[in-house]
């Protein structure tokens, strides 16, 4: 599983990719979690407020940290 998480490096993005990596070790699932910071990449998805969060391509997420409820339905 591929997970984008697209922001500028912001304290919220970082929080957003820790709670991402803790929710995957919490279920043993192997995942590969890039950060996106280039404004034109996270643009092209068409995040408006970040973080966004892409997994296998999808935009499931934008704005705000999202909540570990929220993580654990996506790593179902």
């Amino acid at each position: 599983m591929q997970i984008k998480v697209l922001g500028t490096g912001c304290a919220n993005c970082r929080n957003t990719v820790a709670l991402i990596e803790q929710a995957a070790l919490s279920k043993g699932l192997p995942v590969e979690i890039i950060k996106v910071e280039d404004l034109k990449d996270i643009m092209s998805y068409g995040i408006m407020s970040t973080p966004g969060v892409v997994i296998d391509g999808k935009v499931v997420h934008a704005g705000g940290i999202p909540s570990r409820d929220k993580i654990d339905s996506w790593l179902k």
